[in-house]
């Protein structure tokens, strides 16, 4: 039987585990690190986006390989209107995210297609019989689904396309509430890539995590359609599910995921924006933070991360309470009106509330002015338990 060993195994070669990868081959050389992946390529097949404000203080140079698209401001449109905000908007891919980790780690380091059959403090076994001995085990695997929690779904379909004629579209369409509502709020989401490809996501704010591939292709095809774009070639599709929390037990959520002496990261230890479901900033930051860590023993990681888990967990209050007044007390068809008014406030507040660091005038000025929930329901929804579906889909990462 094989046997490796290494100072720190990341289970999971997807965002959050590639990052802590890229962060500790960085900023801490000395350390032996490995990454295990299930999939055949790190990170899957995502596209992954961000706005330039959401990197800490030392984290450019450590993207700066992901990055595979870059604007200067993006766009949204909805019912009462458009703006551009002037905001650098970045995108990054799958296939950058694996160039740039197999790039920085040995290629002995980087075990993709592999599946992990037994987890301990200090070892790994894989389906082949291979057992690794580690320092510190860090599980980025993700997860399905959110045990414990509660709110609804952010789902989507997206498509990158190759048109038969320049598409013309200048810059991002983040969000594109104009078109109709179905299964909750809708938008479109674009990214011009190159003259003849643009990526276009069909997406829900959804109370349940049903995907139906062949109806949102058919209506991205309708969106492209009325754009004026004729599609010459889909050049790749890619669809997921992330779960948006409104409530939830977190002490029971930590218990059914931790196991001793070994670090959670990434959507697995719960950090992700409770509304959006976006986890870059959160992820980033833990990357960095945790190569910045004098201890990188097993117990201490994972002592480290938990009380960073928990942090963020207390600081994501107010997004759930905003969580549960969109799904719980908004009807689904009139959920586009929370974000058409939200967007309408000004550009650094956009900016804080995506990075998860929204201040407290930011949070007045969101819950201020003429609101799109009935104010007797909206306190009942916040004060009361209000009626949220359980974020439990089977868990498939292991």
């Amino acid at each position: 039987m094989d046997e490796v060993g290494t100072d720190i195994a990341i289970l999971g070669g997807g965002l959050a585990g590639g990052l802590i990868a890229l962060a500790l081959a960085q900023l801490r050389p000395e350390l032996r690190v490995t990454v295990v992946e299930r999939g055949d390529r790190l990170g899957g097949n995502h596209v992954w986006s961000f706005f330039a404000t959401d990197l800490p203080e030392g984290a450019a140079a450590l993207v700066e390989p992901l990055i595979a698209a870059r604007w200067g401001d993006y766009e949204v449109r909805f019912p009462a209107g458009r703006r551009h905000l002037r905001t650098q908007y970045h995108s990054m891919t799958s296939a950058r995210l694996d160039a740039a980790v197999r790039s920085a780690l040995p290629a002995e380091a980087v075990l993709s297609g592999c599946q992990c059959v037994e987890i301990a403090s200090n070892h790994v076994t894989l389906h082949d019989g291979r057992t690794i001995r580690a320092g510190a085990i860090i599980d980025a695997r993700g997860t399905s689904g959110l045990p414990h929690m509660a709110g609804g779904w952010q789902k989507f379909l997206g498509q990158l396309v190759r048109t038969a004629k320049p598409h013309g579209l200048e810059r991002p369409i983040v969000m594109d509430g104009t078109v109709a509502q179905h299964d909750g709020f809708r938008f479109v989401y674009c990214l011009p890539f190159s003259a003849n490809e643009v990526f276009v996501e069909d997406t829900y704010y959804a109370d349940g995590p049903e995907v139906d591939a062949a109806l949102l292709r058919s209506r991205i095809n309708e969106y492209c359609v009325a754009a004026g774009w004729q599609v010459a070639e889909v050049l790749n599709e890619e669809s997921g599910v992330l779960p948006v929390v409104g409530r939830g037990d977190w002490a029971a959520f930590r218990a059914g995921h931790e196991r001793p002496d070994i670090a959670l990261a990434g959507v697995r230890a719960g950090l992700l924006h409770p509304l959006t479901g976006y986890s870059f900033p959160s992820a980033l930051a833990f990357a960095l933070d945790l190569a910045k860590q004098s201890d990188v023993s097993g117990s201490a990681l994972a002592a480290w991360s938990k009380a960073r888990a928990a942090r963020h967990w207390r600081k994501g209050s107010f997004y759930r309470m905003l969580t549960k007044m969109l799904f719980a007390a908004t009807t689904p068809d009139m959920r586009y009106y929370v974000l058409q008014r939200f967007y309408r406030l000004d550009c650094a507040l956009i900016e804080r509330f995506y990075a998860g660091e929204s201040s407290l005038s930011d949070r007045l000025l969101i819950l201020s002015g003429k609101p799109p929930v009935p104010f007797f329901r909206a306190v009942a929804t916040v004060l009361g338990r209000p009626s949220l579906n359980a974020l439990t889909l089977p868990d498939r990462s292991a």
